[in-house]
């Protein structure tokens, strides 16, 4: 059975059981502040557990792309050494949204897995919750009568907390579980060790297949659990776990989930995968694995960067790029290979991957050229290190430098450790690397307090559309502490606050009660709330309170957002339809806009495009907003849907001219009240994507001002010349003419100082030594060193200078004398720049250095001198 059957399987099965199939969420989660990716299949549902959103289907089925490589749920150091961990997998699922509960769930389960896959159910282990002391939960005592009724009792293992009780986190919906274990050993080995005691012990043959959770609860800040309004079934199966089982292989590698791309990275690298724990077969299962997490995540909307869900997916790239170089000689980019096979394998599934494979190959392309470089400095920078190492330890701070700077994962160095004969201090370097850690952890901790209700809604309404100004109550409160400030947040019956989202920032404001103004800082949704920032709690939560928006900031924000809309439909017809939108901000100041886009956008495109949004601005087009249309009709209008978004059965619309997009934000009422549209500077952020930035209205009026302002000027300046541009052209050219002369008179200096220190040179036992002060620049200097280099045999020198302030030292040595002296330019220029009061570096035959104390001149040369003594 293809894995593609088996998940057809799945989802049909369920559909049989009533169960509406629904599309698997974004890998990437943008309104979660607890969550950077989607870990687990019953994210997207988690307002369903909560009570915040309303049930639309009481059971539902799906398969959900997932990410687990940092906080809690973790599984990086296991892919690729152990045959069942991933970064990025599957999971599929079925849901009850206070509909049905254990029974149906556990029956269903085994109905599955031995009539519809036929799975041997001697080879099937269960597990349910033993209870636990500290949360006063006892034993899960109607999950074990059930099972009971279905297979023998001696296959039913009472487990504890941490393996049967699941949570997505420190807060959020838990529950119990029932797990359901395959053992895929042979029989001899069945015959040797009962599987059941193999259940839970990370054996790679008896393995958790799928994990039934009964969410009862809701795990409150302060660690107490609190009943959900209803009961619900969140189930998760690993797919390429069950496909291992289905396929009668040892390792989900060895599946058609995996193989097709580890014969391609066999075939590219020329190495046989033999499936074992061999350095290459790991490394080969590595790279299998990281690429399907790289690749998801990009067709997502998520580019690698240094900040953030991008770091993270960096972090992954470079890490199957080390692997490759480390263990597989692959020196050149290999990674983009590999996305035709994956989309080869997944694209029918997930169509967001075929629609985004020249992006996602570009992008990760530019981003193996790029470590690939930065690998080559690190190299260096390790020879430069260990090249003046006395003893066989490398210090594990800079063994952390490289980590750190160069992005060397520590086994590298100790390969090229041992290669040298060395070893790691990695004592220091496990305190370079927690220290990080710890500051990284303070920076970026919030403290989120449990929320205080102060009146039951159901539902929560955003007015902003129409109003700016409400009377509202608030509903619920907490309070937050990040970065060592108190800050809390407000939730209100009705809102005329924009929450942040779709690029736009959140509204700004206040409410107002008896004569007192609360100050709202930020407005996010987190959690389908609408949470209101404020650093003061009212002191009476119970007040009816005048909800004021800052007018001033959402106007100039929604002229933004406008010009936005108006960009984006102009680059399509000015670059082509390949331009699709990869991230938007949209403040009161300015716009940001990224998108697909191959080449740097020429000055008569950016001519173009502006031309464009500002025909649109005089047009005075009227705004057609859509609130609640059917999504298949918004795109039969053609309506630009976002990858890496979720969107509902209704959505709205918003529509100025031949400009479509689907929206949340908030926008002009017609085009003419932008007034001005002007780009002011366009860049690469990535393979693939460029960047534009652009103002509107007051800010553009501005920039145009200061432009015509500096034109003033300048004309000043030049005593108001016919033509402007070309007195500027004038002075570029006698400048240049002068600079000229200049080089030469430099040159010719050199030539006298060159012919005055050949007739200085010592001959000290064979070594034929300069060691003077010279009046030249740094850059002649170099060009003098090389030149009496080529022309003395066995030199040594050291030049010193001091021109227009700047205190240089320059050391050549004679590639001879490095190798029959055991001289090092390098060091000795750190030395000797101690006296000049500054610092340098550089190769054994060739260094340099820097300093502010021409005094130290006289001390340098002397000690100088004394090397040759």
């Amino acid at each position: 059975m293809t894995s593609k059957e088996i998940r057809q399987q799945f989802l049909e099965f369920f559909k049989s059981k009533e169960h509406q199939v629904v599309e698997s969420a974004p890998m990437v989660i943008k309104d979660d502040p607890t969550l950077m990716f989607t870990n687990a299949g019953m994210n997207q549902f988690k307002d369903l557990f909560l009570g915040n959103a309303a049930v639309k289907y009481p059971r539902i089925v799906d398969t959900q792309k997932c990410l687990r490589v940092s906080g809690k749920h973790n599984d990086l150091e296991e892919v690729g050494v152990d045959t069942y961990h991933h970064t990025m997998f599957e999971m599929l699922g079925n849901w009850s949204f206070g509909n049905y509960f254990k029974k149906e769930a556990i029956e269903w389960a085994w109905e599955l897995l031995t009539e519809v896959y036929q799975m041997d159910k001697d080879s099937l282990y269960v597990t349910v919750f033993g209870g636990d002391e500290g949360d006063q939960l006892g034993e899960d005592t109607e999950a074990y009568d059930i099972w009971k009724s279905i297979i023998e009792e001696d296959r039913i293992i009472k487990a504890s907390k941490k393996d049967n009780f699941w949570e997505m986190g420190d807060v959020g919906p838990c529950g119990p579980c029932s797990e359901i274990h395959v053992d895929i050993r042979s029989k001899e080995e069945k015959a040797k060790v009962a599987g059941k005691t193999l259940v839970n012990e990370d054996h790679p043959q008896v393995v958790e297949i799928w994990n039934l959770v009964f969410m009862e609860f809701n795990r409150m800040a302060d660690g107490s659990l609190v009943k959900l309004p209803n009961q619900h079934v969140d189930t998760g199966m690993g797919f390429e776990r069950l496909c291992m089982a289905l396929q009668g292989k040892q390792s989900n590698y060895d599946t058609d989930v995996f193989m097709p791309l580890i014969t391609k990275i066999a075939s590219i690298s020329g190495v046989e995968y033999t499936a074992t724990q061999e350095k290459k077969d790991i490394a080969i299962r590595v790279i299998a694995d990281h690429i399907r997490a790289i690749s998801f995540a990009i067709a997502d909307g998520q580019l690698p960067s240094n900040t953030g869900a991008g770091y993270v997916i960096r972090r992954i790239l470079r890490r199957a790029v080390r692997y490759g170089y480390s263990f597989l000689n692959l020196k050149e980019p290999f990674l983009n290979q590999l996305v035709e096979v994956l989309v080869n394998q997944m694209g029918e599934q997930f169509a967001e991957l075929k629609s985004q494979q020249k992006l996602i190959t570009q992008v990760i392309f530019e981003e193996e050229n790029t470590f690939l470089r930065t690998l080559e400095k690190g190299i260096q920078r390790f020879e430069e290190y260990t090249s003046t190492l006395n003893g066989k330890i490398i210090d594990g701070k800079f063994a952390f430098e490289l980590y750190d700077t160069f992005g060397f994962p520590i086994d590298l160095t100790h390969l090229m450790g041992s290669e040298a004969g060395l070893e790691v201090d990695m004592n220091e370097f496990q305190a370079a690397l927690e220290k990080q850690k710890t500051r990284s952890r303070k920076a970026t901790k919030i403290d989120a307090g449990d929320w205080e209700i102060v009146t039951e809604d159901e539902v929560e309404e955003f007015i902003g559309y129409d109003y700016t100004e409400a009377e509202v109550s608030i509903t619920r409160y907490r309070k937050l502490t990040a970065k060592g400030k108190e800050l809390y947040q407000l939730v209100f019956n009705m809102t005329p606050f924009y929450p942040e989202g779709g690029g736009q920032v959140g509204d700004t404001g206040k409410i107002s009660a008896n004569g007192k103004d609360y100050f709202i800082t930020n407005t996010k949704k987190e959690n389908n709330l609408i949470v209101h920032y404020t650093d003061q709690l009212p002191e009476n939560v119970n007040l009816k309170f005048q909800a004021v928006v800052n007018q001033k900031k959402r106007i100039l924000a929604e002229n933004n957002h406008s010009a936005t809309h108006l960009m984006h439909h102009a680059l399509r017809t000015v670059l082509g339809e390949h331009v699709e939108q990869k991230g938007s901000l949209v403040n009161a100041d300015y716009l940001r806009f990224d998108f697909s886009h191959f080449h740097k956008v020429t000055d008569e495109e950016i001519k173009q495009i502006e031309t464009i949004v500002n025909q649109n601005i005089r047009e005075n087009i009227q705004l057609d907003e859509r609130r609640a249309i059917p999504i298949n009709e918004a795109k039969e209008m053609g309506a630009m849907a976002l990858f890496g978004e979720k969107y509902g059965d209704v959505v709205r619309l918003i529509k100025f001219g031949d400009s479509i997009e689907l929206c949340g934000g908030t926008h002009v009422s017609s085009t003419a009240r932008i007034g001005q549209f002007k780009i002011v500077s366009e860049s690469a952020v990535a393979a693939g994507v460029r960047r534009i930035e652009a103002i509107t209205a007051e800010k553009a009026d501005q920039y145009l001002d200061n432009k015509l302002a500096l034109l003033d000027a300048v004309n000043e300046a030049l005593k108001h010349p016919k033509d402007v541009l070309q007195s500027i052209t004038a002075l570029q050219r006698q400048n240049s003419e002068l600079q000229k002369q200049v080089e030469e008179f430099k040159r010719a200096a050199a030539g006298n100082v060159k012919g005055e220190l050949k007739g200085k040179v010592q001959n000290i036992g064979g070594i034929n030594a300069i060691v003077e002060e010279v009046d030249l620049d740094a850059g002649s200097i170099k060009d003098l060193a090389f030149q009496l280099k080529a022309e003395i045999e066995n030199l040594f020198m050291v030049l010193a200078s001091n021109v227009d302030g700047k205190v240089t030292l320059t050391i050549l040595v004679a590639e001879e004398l490095v190798k029959s002296h055991d001289l090092h330019a390098g060091n000795m220029v750190r030395d000797l720049a101690k006296e000049i009061g500054g610092g340098g570096g550089g190769q054994p035959f060739f260094a340099t250095a820097g300093g502010k104390n021409p005094n130290g001149i006289t001390s340098a040369l002397e000690k100088a001198k004394a090397y040759l003594k």
